[in-house]
C-alpha cells in the first residue's frame, strides 16, 4: 500500500481546500490540524510527500520539517506560507524542503508537484526504478540492484561523474531491510587526508589537537543502516588497511583508543574510476577491492542511452517548472534535438543544468532552440596514437596545467576531479618524470 500524502494547516478550510486539491491529482491523503499530530501520524503511517503550512501553533512547518528528516531524510516536504520571507525561504531550503510555495496554490502548480515527487510512471517507467530509463542496460542494471538490495551483500557502484550513482545507493538503501535504519554519504574526497580517519571512524577525547571530546565516525552513525563510501578511491593507502578491516570484522577503532567499538553497516563503495585500474597502478589496495566488489553495479553513460534524454528532460521540466511557478510545459522541436545532438560529458547531471537553465530563460509555453544552453568540454580533443591510457591521463593534466597557469584548483574543476587528485599526480609525476618533464611539471603546478 503507497503511503499517503500528508497535509497539515491549523485553518480547517486551507486544510480542506489543500487536501481536496490534491486528492483531484490522484493522490491517497491525509490531514492534521498541527505539527504535533502531523508528525504522529507520520510516525504511524508514514508519508513520501508532506504539505505543511509554516505559521501554525505549537510546532510550526519549519520545525516539523526539521523533525521529519531526522526521522526519514527521504520524506519531501512541501512548505506552504501565505508571507514568505527571502531569509525563511533560504531556511527552509537549506532544512531541505523540496519546495516553497506561496498561497494560493493552484490545481497544476499542485499537480506538476506530484507528478515529481511521487515519481509518476512516464512510459517504460516502473513504480519503484529509482532512474527514469527505457534503456534495457539500464533496466539491466536496476533489476540487479533490487536483487542485491535484498541482501547485505557489499556493492561496488561504478560510473561516470553525473550518471546517478548516489541515486542508484539510495535505491538500494530503501529497497533493503535497513531502510528503516539511517543512511550515511561520505564524500571521501571532500576530507582533507589529515580527518578521513576521523570522521570514518570517530576519536577520543584528547586524540589530537581540536579534539576537544569524544566524537562517533560516520560508521558509528551509521549502524542498522547503509554507508556509502563516495569517491571511494580518495582514501589514503595507509588508511584503506583500517577500512578493510573495520569491514572484515564488524568494528571500529576511534583514533586515541585502542578499544574496538562493534558497528553493524552495509556499506556502498561509489566511485567514477576504474578500480582494476586503480590497484594495477598501485593507487588501492586489491584485498580492499575484493572486499568492495562482491557486487559491481556500472552505470551506463547518458550518451550510451540517448533515448532516455526525452523523457528525463520532461521530468527536470516538471520539476523546475514547479519550483519556479514557470510557464514551460514542453519542449519545441528544435530544442529536443538540440539536446539529441548534444555529447553530454557531464552525463544526468549536466541535462538537469541545461534544463534547469533553460526553464529560468523560457518566457513562453515551450522552450525553445534559444533557451537551450550548451557548454563545450574545455579540453581540446587528443588524438590516441597508440599511447595508453595512463600518457593520456598525464598529458591532459599536465596540458590543462600549463593552459590555466599552474593553478590547481581550476585544473580540478575543468577535469571534474578534486584537488587532492590533482596533487597526487603531480607528486607521481615528479618522481617518475625524466628532468625535461620535472621541469614543465614544477611550472605547471606551481599555483594553488
Amino acid at each position: 500500500m503507497t503511503a499517503p500524502v500528508l497535509v497539515v494547516d491549523d485553518e480547517p478550510l486551507v486544510r480542506k481546500s489543500l487536501a481536496r486539491a490534491l486528492e483531484r491529482s490522484g493522490a491517497d491523503v491525509v490531514t492534521a490540524a498541527d505539527g504535533k499530530e502531523a508528525l504522529e501520524k507520520f510516525q504511524e503511517l508514514g508519508s513520501s510527500v508532506i504539505f505543511a503550512d509554516v505559521r501554525m501553533p505549537g510546532m510550526d512547518g519549519l520545525t516539523l520539517l526539521r523533525s521529519v528528516k531526522r526521522l526519514q531524510p527521504e520524506t519531501a516536504v512541501v512548505l506552504v506560507t501565505g508571507f514568505g520571507s527571502d531569509e525563511m525561504v533560504a531556511e527552509a531550503r537549506q532544512a531541505g524542503a523540496a519546495h516553497v510555495l506561496e498561497k494560493p496554490v493552484t490545481h497544476a502548480e499542485l499537480d506538476r508537484i506530484l507528478t515529481v515527487l511521487l515519481h509518476r510512471p512516464e512510459p517504460h517507467q516502473p513504480l519503484d526504478n529509482p532512474i527514469l530509463t527505457g534503456n534495457p542496460k539500464m533496466e539491466a542494471v536496476l533489476a540487479l540492484a533490487r536483487r542485491v538490495a535484498k541482501t547485505d551483500a557489499t556493492v561496488l557502484i561504478q560510473g561516470e561523474t553525473g550518471s546517478g550513482k548516489e541515486l542508484l545507493a539510495r535505491f538500494i538503501h530503501r529497497q533493503s531491510a535497513r531502510a528503516q535504519g539511517p543512511f550515511v554519504a561520505v564524500n571521501c574526497a571532500a576530507l582533507p587526508e589529515s580527518l578521513i580517519e576521523s570522521e570514518l571512524f570517530g576519536h577520543e577525547k584528547g586524540a589530537f589537537t581540536g579534539a576537544i571530546g569524544r566524537r562517533a565516525g560516520r560508521f558509528e552513525a551509521a549502524s542498522g543502516g547503509t554507508l556509502l563510501l563516495d569517491e571511494v578511491t580518495e582514501i589514503p593507502l595507509g588508511l584503506q588497511a583500517k577500512l578493510l578491516r573495520a569491514l572484515q570484522e564488524g568494528e571500529v577503532v576511534r583514533v586515541g583508543s585502542s578499544h574496538p567499538v562493534a558497528v553493524d553497516v552495509r556499506v556502498l563503495a561509489v566511485t567514477n574510476r576504474d578500480l582494476r585500474t586503480e590497484v594495477t597502478e598501485g593507487r588501492f589496495r586489491q584485498d580492499l577491492f575484493y572486499r568492495l566488489n562482491v557486487v559491481s553495479l556500472r552505470l551506463p553513460a547518458l550518451r550510451d542511452r540517448a533515448g532516455d534524454i526525452p523523457l528525463l528532460a520532461r521530468h527536470f521540466l516538471l520539476k523546475y517548472a514547479a519550483s519556479y511557478h514557470s510557464r514551460a510545459e514542453g519542449f519545441a522541436q528544435d530544442a529536443m534535438q538540440k539536446l539529441l545532438a548534444h555529447t553530454w560529458l557531464g552525463n544526468v547531471r549536466e541535462l538537469e543544468n541545461v534544463v534547469q537553465r533553460a526553464v529560468i530563460l523560457c518566457a513562453a509555453p515551450q522552450i525553445g532552440a534559444d533557451d537551450v544552453v550548451l557548454e563545450e568540454s574545455p579540453l581540446e580533443p587528443l588524438a590516441v596514437g597508440g599511447r595508453t591510457m595512463t600518457e593520456l591521463q598525464r598529458d591532459v593534466i599536465l596540458s590543462t596545467l600549463a593552459r590555466l597557469n599552474g593553478n590547481r584548483t581550476h585544473t580540478a574543476k575543468a577535469l571534474g576531479v578534486t584537488v587532492r587528485t590533482i596533487r597526487n599526480h603531480i607528486r607521481k609525476y615528479r618522481m617518475a618524470a625524466d628532468a625535461g618533464d620535472a621541469g614543465s611539471i614544477a611550472a605547471a603546478s606551481s599555483g594553488e
